[in-house]
């Protein structure tokens, strides 16, 4: 594959396979961003990702969404430097800007157990917006079901996967496409 770069060892793991190569992830966050422009033809549509996992696919997801729109962050940890979650969500950042009555639609890189979600979900409920959606590049599928889970990339396999904005231990997440980690 031409736009997979050898990285091979990271912080002592291997990389074992692209999952999605940068071409596929272009494509499709494309898509979404059509998707949305549709399904948001009014009224002020906030995207809050949700740091640090989302911020390369915000960005792209941004400029693929031809209507204007207000950005906001949320950061949240249940990882720390392992690769399977902690269970304990905390939040360390929310957005200072008042959400009553816009559309908020909150950027997750990978939805896995569902937890962190759930969570910055009812946070933000709390805020009165309009309307609240969740828009995820990736969703395993292991989680109960989230009814506000409205625009998905990739159903990702069950894997701990890297790049694109996804790391292991703040490493990684500077490919271009995402993969495998072993």
């Amino acid at each position: 594959m031409s736009n997979v770069r050898a990285e091979p060892r990271a912080g002592g793991c291997i990389i074992r396979s692209v999952v999605y190569d940068a071409d596929r992830i272009g494509r499709r966050v494309a898509e979404l961003g059509r998707e949305i422009t549709v399904a948001y033809p009014d009224g002020e549509l906030v995207l809050i990702g949700l740091l640090k996992g989302s911020f390369i696919f915000l960005a792209d997801l941004v400029r693929a969404i031809a209507r204007p729109v207000q950005v906001d962050f949320l950061v949240a940890s249940s990882y720390g430097s392992g690769t399977v979650s902690s269970g304990e969500v905390r939040l360390l950042y929310e957005p200072a800007a008042a959400l009553t009555g816009k559309h908020i639609l909150l950027i997750e890189d990978i939805i896995d157990s569902g937890r962190t979600l759930g969570a910055l979900r009812d946070r933000l409920r709390s805020r009165a917006p309009l309307s609240l959606a969740i828009c995820a590049l990736l969703d395993k599928r292991i989680a109960p079901p989230i009814p506000e889970v409205r625009f998905v990339g990739f159903q990702a396999p069950p894997l701990f996967l890297v790049g694109y904005g996804l790391d292991h231990a703040e490493e990684l997440r500077h490919l271009p496409y995402i993969a495998e980690l072993g």
